[in-house]
């Protein structure tokens, strides 16, 4: 749960989606988890990678991109033909490493963190306040 938040702050909508999806976990060699992703069916042939996150001691170290590029072949190998991701207006990093693993912005869901987050959250000294949603096709 610990690197789940660090991706969303928030337990109540963590649990939902973890209901519906399948998570995935990287581990170090000595068995820590210093990854994890949730792949979500949303729509008939399109699943949503949602929650990436990375151990802050582990970050810079290629694990969010193999991450990414495991949750493109695992939606793959399922039988998606259309994986999708959203990440907030402040998510520089995020932004850039989708769009090097393939993904394309294709929306801006308004307001999206101020209508289902309590508090306000803040990322690179900006407030995130909208959704990017991305896509690739399969």
């Amino acid at each position: 749960m610990d690197l789940l938040l660090l991706a969303d702050p928030s337990e109540k909508l963590i649990a939902q989606y973890l209901r519906r999806g399948d998570c995935y976990v990287a581990k170090t060699e000595d068995g820590d988890f210093v990854g994890v992703y949730v792949l979500l069916p949303t729509r008939p042939d399109t699943a949503e990678l949602v929650n990436v996150a990375v151990d802050e001691r582990h970050q810079g170290n290629g694990i969010g991109k193999a991450l990414v590029l495991h949750a493109i072949d695992t939606a793959r190998r399922e039988g998606y033909r259309t994986i999708e991701a959203g990440t907030g207006n402040s998510s520089v990093g995020q932004l850039a490493l989708y769009q090097k693993c393939g993904f394309r912005i294709v929306g801006v869901d308004l307001d999206f963190f101020a209508r289902h987050y309590d508090e306000p959250i803040f990322e690179n000294g900006i407030r995130c306040r909208d959704m990017i949603r991305m896509s690739q096709d399969l």
